[in-house]
């Protein structure tokens, strides 16, 4: 069965299948996003709900809200693509406690620089990079590699085929970016340059007993 269309109140207030209330669609919605431990795409939640997507944006706005006003351990955000449920930052020691887990050790300044470049002009080579920065960035380049914030993304089409880098969707996650585009200019200072991304490290996804941390975003 393809997607049902809504009417105009129902593309406000999230109506769905047939009796379901627009708390019942945002329970379902919360469910899912808390089941999927990543961002999910609204065309994914869409699906889920049996409405067009359109209805959608409203329905997570109005989680979000609710989320707020109940000072609820997790909030709602907009990052790599999708919609992702994660514990408020200022609970992080609380959880680490539980967990026993440590907070990741801060990229150095080098592995900033270097991440800057990576996010500004991918697809990009180490050459290039060493080129821009003017240093060697073998050593920063494989600690983001290994953070999962920098992948191959394939080869240049140049003598010794170099490999290409790019950023992921992991890296979206840990600077609060919706997507590349969300990246500030580049005649402005580099945001990745100024600090760490305190708000993104600081919070967990929220992950079900089943769920898959890697969920998809489509």
């Amino acid at each position: 069965m393809g997607a049902q269309s809504c009417d105009p109140n129902d593309a406000a207030t999230g109506r769905g299948r047939p009796g379901l209330t627009p708390s019942q669609a945002k329970a379902v919605l919360e469910a899912a996003l808390f089941a999927a431990g990543g961002p999910l795409a609204e065309e994914h939640l869409a699906r889920i709900l049996h409405v067009d997507t359109e209805s959608v944006g409203p329905l997570l706005r109005s989680l979000a809200d609710d989320l707020q006003e109940r000072q609820s351990g997790l909030v709602l955000r907009r990052v790599a693509g999708g919609w992702q449920l994660v514990t408020r930052p200022e609970l992080a020691a609380y959880l680490a406690e539980l967990t026993g887990e440590r907070e990741p050790a801060p990229l150095s300044a080098a592995a900033l620089e270097t991440l800057a470049v990576v996010a500004y002009r991918q697809p990009v080579t180490r050459a290039e990079i060493e080129a821009i920065r003017g240093v060697r960035v073998e050593g920063s380049l494989n600690t983001l590699v290994e953070r999962g914030l920098v992948a191959e993304v394939g080869r240049k089409e140049a003598p010794g085929r170099p490999i290409l880098y790019g950023t992921t969707p992991e890296f979206l996650q840990m600077f609060g970016l919706f997507s590349l585009a969300d990246l500030p200019p580049l005649g402005d200072p580099p945001t990745l340059l100024d600090s760490q991304p305190g708000s993104a490290l600081h919070s967990r996804p929220a992950q079900g007993e089943n769920s898959n941390s890697s969920a998809g975003t489509g």
